[in-house]
């Protein structure tokens, strides 16, 4: 059902792919938004080693909300910040893209669990993590994609 690479020496493996997921704190949410038009927006993730599955919070209300209620299929993409390669100018770099379906949870104490685990890659400040889930955690929803397919890729600029 999914495409293979092409340039298959450009391929990561897969638990690049996973270790990239795993480490970088943003990537790109796109969904099929209104008049069939992509509806892509940047978002904190957090990627669960255990179940491979990748959680996002949100708003109860809004576009990409909109549009997951009428399909539920979904990419997301992360993008290293990427290593300088041997010219000054070009970098090497490792992207992933995830190709699956999105489900949305409305449960107040996974929501909570998901968004202090999220919230690590970020700070290791306890007292500031509680203090947000208690203030802004009755107007989120958690995003569950879970994939159906994963691929990445290494691109060394020239």
């Amino acid at each position: 059902m999914f495409r293979e690479m092409i340039r298959k020496d450009k391929q990561l493996p897969a638990e690049v792919c996973r270790q990239l997921l795993i480490e970088e704190k943003r990537g790109i949410l796109s969904v099929i938004g209104e008049n069939g038009y992509p509806y892509g927006t940047p978002m904190n993730h957090w990627y669960d080693k255990e179940s491979g599955k990748i959680y996002f919070h949100c708003g109860r209300i809004g576009h990409r909300l909109d549009a997951l209620e009428r399909c539920d299929k979904a990419s997301f993409c992360v993008v290293d910040k990427g290593e300088p390669s041997d010219k000054p100018w070009a970098l090497t770099v490792k992207s992933v893209i995830v190709f699956g379906r999105v489900e949305i949870i409305d449960d107040a104490a996974l929501m909570a669990d998901v968004a202090t685990k999220l919230s690590y890659k970020f700070t290791q400040d306890d007292e500031y993590i509680r203090g947000e889930i208690e203030q802004s955690g009755p107007a989120t929803l958690l995003l569950c994609l879970t994939p159906e397919h994963i691929c990445g890729k290494q691109v060394v600029e020239a």
